[in-house]
């Protein structure tokens, strides 16, 4: 069987994409049940100004604060979608088109901070 890959973004204008790692599971709520696309699990900021080195990032998930670093992958990784392709008559092939390439991740290996909010204060009423 014959796998064909496309590219239709041109030759090095691939959309970059990386891969997040986290030390541990991340588990969703029981009312939430298996809906868990399009799910907002945190808040991921660059903590450094120059995004070309190797930059800091921190992952602010509920109450916990992680925070991690910028590595670069010893060997790249691409992103496929899987797509039907008419081949010679009725038979029917398999097709990859190319979306996207991998080439760091961003490694949270340090246990989470927790997040303690300070109490508000009240004000006091002047009479």
């Amino acid at each position: 069987m014959q796998i064909r890959i496309r590219c239709n973004c041109g030759e090095g204008a691939c959309a970059e994409w990386a891969i997040v790692e986290l030390q541990g599971v991340v588990e969703p709520q029981p009312s939430i049940g298996d809906q868990i696309q399009g799910l907002e699990i945190g808040r991921l900021c660059c903590t450094s100004s120059s995004s070309s080195s190797q930059g800091s990032y921190t992952f602010t998930v509920g109450y916990h604060e992680l925070t991690g670093s910028r590595v670069s992958l010893k060997k790249p990784l691409l992103v496929l979608k899987k797509m039907k392709a008419a081949v010679d008559g009725d038979e029917r092939g398999t097709e990859l088109e190319v979306i996207g390439i991998i080439r760091h991740k961003i490694l949270f290996k340090s246990r989470p901070k927790a997040l303690i909010s300070r109490p508000q204060i009240k004000e006091k009423k002047m009479s």
